[in-house]
């Protein structure tokens, strides 16, 4: 498994999926979303394995102003938008290669665990 964690430090959420993952010795790289954010690449893989853009803004962001401007946007201009406001993504972004869970999902880890 290549475990990639996109969070902040202050999310519960990332930490306890952090947590998940080293009770089970499973080696995973954190990313802080405020130091090094996340790339365009990271983010169309994780959008195309969780449904779009749309599932990864969390709509009970606490920068309302990002948020409307993300939420708003046309289109083509939300994936701009979202890197350079990466606070309105839901957190923890966990990736396994092609696939992608968007929140604290133990099931999906499970899953992913059982297929090696």
């Amino acid at each position: 498994m290549n475990i990639q964690i996109f969070g902040t430090k202050k999310s519960s959420d990332t930490r306890k999926a952090e947590r998940w993952f080293k009770e089970r010795r499973v080696k995973a790289q954190v990313i802080d979303l405020n130091d090094k954010g996340i790339s365009r690449g990271e983010l169309r893989s994780a959008a195309q394995a969780c449904g779009g853009l749309d599932a990864l803004i969390d709509p009970e962001c606490r920068d309302r102003d990002a948020l409307a401007l993300v939420q708003y946007i046309a289109p083509a201009q939300r994936e701009d938008a979202l890197l350079e406001h990466p606070q309105v993504l839901r957190q923890p972004i966990v990736r396994n290669g092609k696939k992608a869970a968007v929140g604290y999902c133990p099931d999906v880890y499970a899953q992913w665990q059982k297929e090696g």
